[in-house]
């Protein structure tokens, strides 16, 4: 006791912290900062004023860190499903890939989806689960990296890359593609207009009371509207 009576009174330098080579210290601070600030990658990708105009859930929805492995759960219902004829022999053929697109059109069934940081890439693995009520439910699995021309791409494997870009509308987020390119390695291919599906739009709508909206909108230049699904979520463990 009286030692420890001792040694706090010892006067601190205050030079000793300033003048101190980085350590442990640092490192828990800056965790601590970071967790304070949030991830900043979806802030960095738009102008301060569309940042500002989407709703406070939004923002925090997509400043979430998600370090250290953690996961998000987002549980939902699907609302709204529907394809063109094209759309829906599209979204077949999409299984030669790993299936990245919806294949059923059932409505009022769950859906979970799952975001975890991508340790390798520095970007996120986003899991969707559409369950069906025969037979098991469609997993898509993609990865949202943030690199190449537009600051975020999504892959969805087997070298098959789609680039994107972010907008605010209507106090909605979007994530609108800006481009389809084949990777191997550092070789990045674009791939031909008739090889792709169209415009691909995925808008998170806030409404409110903890829930927000993912509708996903696939539009061919030509024939139209390919694929729309719409899904209202909450988090599963805020």
């Amino acid at each position: 006791m009286a030692l420890q009576s001792k040694t706090s009174k010892l006067p601190a330098s205050p030079d000793s912290n300033a003048n101190s080579s980085p350590g442990l210290g640092d490192v828990s601070l800056d965790d601590s900062l970071g967790e304070r600030l949030g991830d900043v990658r979806f802030r960095a990708l738009l102008s301060d004023v569309d940042w500002k105009r989407l709703p406070p859930a939004t923002r925090q929805r997509f400043s979430k860190r998600l370090a250290d492995g953690r996961t998000a759960i987002y549980v939902g219902e699907v609302h709204e499903a529907c394809f063109g004829w094209i759309g829906w022999w599209f979204a077949q053929a999409a299984r030669l890939i790993g299936g990245p697109l919806p294949t059923g059109a059932e409505t009022r069934v769950p859906m979970i989806v799952t975001v975890t940081e991508d340790a390798a890439t520095g970007g996120q693995i986003w899991t969707r689960i559409c369950t069906r009520r025969n037979g098991f439910p469609q997993v898509i699995h993609s990865s949202k990296r943030f690199s190449g021309p537009t600051g975020i791409e999504e892959y969805v494997g087997f070298g098959i890359c789609m680039a994107l870009r972010i907008v605010v509308e209507d106090q909605a987020l979007l994530f609108r593609s800006a481009g389809y390119f084949f990777q191997v390695g550092r070789l990045r291919l674009p791939l031909p207009a008739f090889l792709t599906p169209g415009v691909l739009t995925v808008t998170h709508s806030d409404l409110g009371r903890g829930k927000f909206q993912f509708t996903l909108e696939i539009i061919h230049p030509r024939f139209g509207l390919l694929i729309r699904q719409s899904a209202v979520f909450r988090e599963a463990m805020p």
